[in-house]
């Protein structure tokens, strides 16, 4: 039982989940982790149902993505396939919700593979209510964050097995990642592991043209100049 909510708005998708656990009428855990993602093929992941059966299937995810080059429409499509016909996949209980820079899927145990109309997905057991309230939310000014997170929020005063323990996974396309970078600079002490993290994302538009700069540039201060004007980009 669980919330999650994928969200695509302004190059940026954004899946986000609760983090209670319940057995029965027990919760027994409140702060569980149940989106992931996988940064070197740029895909969000969200999972409800049964936690054993989702990460089972989020490696097998994982590794169709491998197989198929990134391709998600493809990798979802085995994925499902052999959700439906292995023995042992048959008996998995999950439901996931997945999204790369171009598609949003939901992948079912029975085998479906949906691709939703409009840019929010819903699913779990608060899933219709954080659906509902994200459709609302899209007309306005937030980001694709804030939204995914007052929908889960939402979802939570009306859900007794969504928790307010928000767990968010996003990625953003283009250069816009700069102000993923400078939110978290603090995290980062020395020039080189920004040189490193600016590396990491080959998949962002301009990626070529902004290592080629970030390699005329030898300190900090000059880098963090550099990334203030691409986040205004």
């Amino acid at each position: 039982m669980t919330t999650i909510v994928l969200v695509r708005k302004n190059n940026e998708v954004v899946v986000a989940g609760d983090g209670q656990v319940s057995m029965g009428n027990t919760v027994v855990k409140s702060t569980a982790s149940k989106v992931r993602k996988i940064e070197k093929r740029g895909v969000v992941a969200g999972f409800a149902g049964s936690t054993a059966d989702a990460l089972t299937l989020f490696e097998r995810l994982e590794a169709k993505l491998e197989k198929h080059a990134g391709n998600l429409s493809r990798a979802a499509v085995e994925l499902a396939k052999d959700w439906r016909t292995d023995k042992y996949l048959r008996r998995l209980e999950a439901l996931m919700a997945v999204g790369d820079k171009s598609n949003s899927y939901i992948i079912s145990g029975t085998g479906d593979v949906l691709e939703p109309e409009g840019d929010v997905i819903g699913i779990g057991s608060g899933g219709n209510y954080a659906l509902a309230a994200g459709k609302v939310l899209m007309e306005g000014n937030m980001s694709a964050e804030e939204v995914a997170k007052k929908a889960i929020k939402v979802a939570a005063d009306i859900c007794v097995f969504t928790n307010e323990n928000i767990k968010v996974e996003n990625y953003i396309k283009g250069i816009k990642y700069a102000a993923a970078i400078m939110e978290n600079f603090s995290k980062y002490r020395s020039y080189k592991q920004l040189v490193c993290l600016l590396k990491c994302y080959p998949f962002a538009n301009r990626s070529r043209d902004v290592i080629k700069k970030v390699g005329q540039l030898n300190e900090c201060r000059s880098l963090l100049s550099y990334l203030k004007q691409l986040k205004r980009v």
